[in-house]
């Protein structure tokens, strides 16, 4: 299974992301082209009702607009290689609406939010430059992101491989838990089996 928090090459380099990056790696093929990062920011009725064409018009109206950009890329050498999707969590109604969020929050209301939550939804990395770190060198990017814009604290929703072992390549565009631990993320929450919510608090200063 291809790791995703491998130490980021020194090569990669990373920023807001452009829409015509954004368009050349999600492609024309596979789930980033049919997707268009929407499937979070949709209620179910919402996404099952639009094609893979309005959904990347969607997305483009994000970028044509005058709020932060939707998400970070990472190139390589110039080219992008990947991307990662982050907004205030009130941009993702799915994500609010969730089960691992229903199981999660006897958990959260315990805990104090001292501002704005940003959250990580969704990596997409090129295939055949997975092990560069390139994940990793997203991760860092968004929070940067996050907290350049107002966030108080940005979460994650990554899958845990070792509690789901059958989980493949395709099932960690959450990230990995291992990935967002090793970015200093705590651990708030694994009802969810295979499932964990994790936050980073900005550090004032």
């Amino acid at each position: 299974m291809p790791k995703m928090n491998d130490v980021p090459d020194s090569a990669v380099t990373t920023g807001p992301a452009l829409w015509p990056d954004v368009e050349t790696l999600f492609g024309v093929r596979g789930d980033p082209s049919r997707c268009w990062c929407r499937f979070f920011t949709l209620t179910a009725s919402e996404y099952n009702s639009t094609s893979s064409a309005e959904r990347k018009s969607q997305l483009r109206a994000r970028f044509d607009s005058p709020e932060p950009k939707p998400g970070v890329m990472a190139y390589l050498e110039g080219t992008p290689v990947g991307w990662c999707a982050v907004e205030p969590r009130s941009c993702y109604p799915r994500i609010e609406r969730s089960q691992l969020m229903r199981e999660a929050a006897p958990r959260l209301a315990e805990l104090p939010v001292p501002g704005d939550i940003w959250s990580v939804t969704c990596f997409v990395v090129a295939p055949g430059h997975r092990r560069k770190g390139i994940a990793a060198a997203l991760l860092q990017a968004a929070v940067e992101h996050a907290f350049t814009h107002g966030a108080a604290m940005v979460e994650g929703y990554p899958v845990d491989p070792a509690a789901r072992p059958k989980a493949g390549a395709a099932d960690l565009y959450h990230g990995p838990l291992s990935l967002f631990l090793a970015a200093g993320f705590r651990l708030l929450d694994t009802t969810t089996p295979g499932r964990a919510v994790v936050r980073l608090d900005k550090v004032s200063g």
